[in-house]
């Protein structure tokens, strides 16, 4: 029997409920009525959860990009300047848990850094995320693994080799491992929706996927496929401005994504071939025999 995880009540694993994020992100701009906007939005879909992203720029932000300049909503500013303006603190995320628990949904975020894990902390989150970027941070991943807390880890842009390594750190209890090719937005022959199948056959443990293509027919395949965890980014409007909402899914597409999810997981069965009661009479009626 696979091991499951449980997440903020939430059993992930075979023969229970796909697990739906709507991944918020940095989608928000930094405007908290765009965060409720969106929670509102993933409320309405039927999402189980909404995740944000939390770093600590000063770490975060590689050197040699801090001071390249970029044209933003706020004007011709470096890249460190707009990390700030993207980055909520503490006024802004106990807004948003104040919402998140007045709404009736559970969230997260992504951590970029230690500090970032530490400030989290104090929400009681239901477990962390590990981007796909910090996959080969190691003293990272063990800061998150010494919370306790269920961890989700993202392998895109890494080799099966990498992603042993990491597994082999954080080992298999409380872990969710996902699928992904970090490509924003990524080209259907390059999400590679077998590596589901792969990562199923190779870890004992929940296996999901984490998409960042246009459209919502993959996403719903990687559920067909086995994976039991699924991510997408959310936006208002993809025309908005920023690097992530070209790959994203608006409110109502959201709706239906989780909509098709729910109707595919519902098709699969357990594989075992049996004569339903509704197909009697249509076989009576059919068969001499």
């Amino acid at each position: 029997m696979r091991k499951e995880v449980i997440i903020g009540g939430h059993k992930l694993g075979d023969g229970h409920p796909v697990h739906i994020v709507a991944e918020i992100g940095i989608n928000h701009n930094g405007s908290v009525e765009n965060a409720k906007k969106l929670i509102d939005a993933a409320v309405h879909s039927g999402c189980d959860a909404v995740k944000f992203q939390k770093r600590t720029p000063e770490l975060a932000v590689p050197p040699d990009q801090r001071d390249k300049m970029r044209q933003t909503p706020w004007g011709y500013i470096s890249y460190m300047e707009y990390r700030y303006k993207v980055e909520f603190e503490q006024a802004e995320y106990t807004e948003i848990d104040h919402y998140c628990k007045e709404k009736g949904i559970i969230w997260y975020a992504s951590c970029w850094d230690e500090p970032a894990v530490d400030f989290m902390e104090q929400f009681n989150p239901p477990c962390y995320k590990i981007a796909s970027a910090s996959l080969t941070d190691h003293n990272l991943l063990l800061h998150m693994k010494a919370t306790g807390r269920p961890l989700v880890l993202s392998t895109g842009m890494s080799s099966m080799a990498q992603i042993h390594e990491s597994v082999k750190l954080l080992g298999t209890d409380n872990l969710v491992l996902l699928h992904a090719t970090s490509t924003y937005p990524c080209e259907p022959q390059e999400l590679n929706l077998k590596m589901i199948t792969t990562l199923r056959q190779t870890f004992d443990c929940p296996i999901g996927y984490s998409g960042h293509e246009v459209g919502l027919p993959t996403t719903v395949a990687a559920v067909a496929l086995g994976a039991c965890f699924v991510e997408r980014h959310i936006t208002l409007d993809r025309a908005m401005w920023g690097t992530d909402q070209a790959a994203s899914v608006e409110p109502s597409g959201f709706e239906r994504l989780v909509k098709y999810i729910r109707v595919v997981e519902s098709s699969i069965g357990d594989g075992v071939k049996q004569v339903y009661d509704s197909e009697v009479p249509i076989m009576q009626k059919l068969r001499r025999k």
